[in-house]
């Protein structure tokens, strides 16, 4: 079942991402899907602070990996527009943290596209669609969790 929310404003998309980020079970990961400018790392953001993340998220291009630790929550921030292939992926040991038996907290995945083939079929898939310079249509779906 796919949750559809419109959302406004910035605001109102970090808005829906907090919820999401009180509302999950570890380990999860999650697929961020859409354009340059869609939102993705907006959602970030909220997500983050939903959790218990209380630090500022920005987002790891150039990295392809940002640690946040706070108490005992880990989250995994990738961002793998730069990524050019799963060879590379699997070069940096990034299955580990796609690995559900494994993961002691939650990954977010910016431009999941890149990620095919290592990502885990049970998570969370997030689009984004952009409909005008603020508004944004956020599709929410659990894949595999059935």
């Amino acid at each position: 079942m796919k949750l559809k929310i419109e959302t406004k404003s910035a605001d109102e998309t970090m808005a829906i991402a907090k919820k999401f980020g009180k509302s999950v079970f570890l380990p999860c990961v999650i697929s961020l899907i859409g354009d340059l400018g869609a939102g993705k790392t907006t959602f970030a953001k909220g997500f983050a602070l939903g959790y218990g993340i209380d630090v500022t998220i920005t987002s790891p291009t150039f990295t392809l990996l940002n640690e946040y630790k706070n108490n005992e929550k880990n989250l995994y921030h990738f961002d793998l527009y730069r990524l050019t292939d799963l060879e590379e992926a699997h070069s940096l040991g990034f299955e580990e943290y796609f690995d559900l038996t494994k993961l002691d907290g939650v990954v977010l995945v910016e431009w999941a596209s890149n990620a095919n083939g290592i990502l885990p079929a049970r998570h969370y898939e997030v689009n984004f669609i952009k409909k005008s310079d603020t508004e944004r249509l956020i599709e929410i779906e659990p894949k595999g969790l059935v």
